[in-house]
């Protein structure tokens, strides 16, 4: 696995942009020059992040999430296991 976070992420282990390898080693993700920790999914070359609104939650349980769009800068928090 190389020291570059994916280009797209997810948390939702259903979406097809859920990489466990990477949520495993966990992605620091810093949206407009602020550190976040909320970050549901991401898209660096498009420049989103997708984020939680409140408490509310959709028909499935699944938390509602709102696209903000800006600067996406996104790197792991541990070091890779040789």
């Amino acid at each position: 696995m190389s020291d570059t976070p994916p280009d797209r992420l997810a948390s939702d282990p259903r979406s097809p942009f859920h990489d466990a390898q990477a949520m495993d080693r966990g992605v620091g993700i810093r949206f407009n020059g602020v550190e976040r920790d909320n970050v549901e999914e991401y898209c660096i070359s498009e420049g989103w992040v997708r984020v939680p609104v409140g408490k509310s939650k959709d028909r499935r349980g699944n938390p509602m999430t709102m696209k903000i769009k800006g600067t996406v800068e996104a790197w792991y928090r541990s070091p890779a296991a040789e």
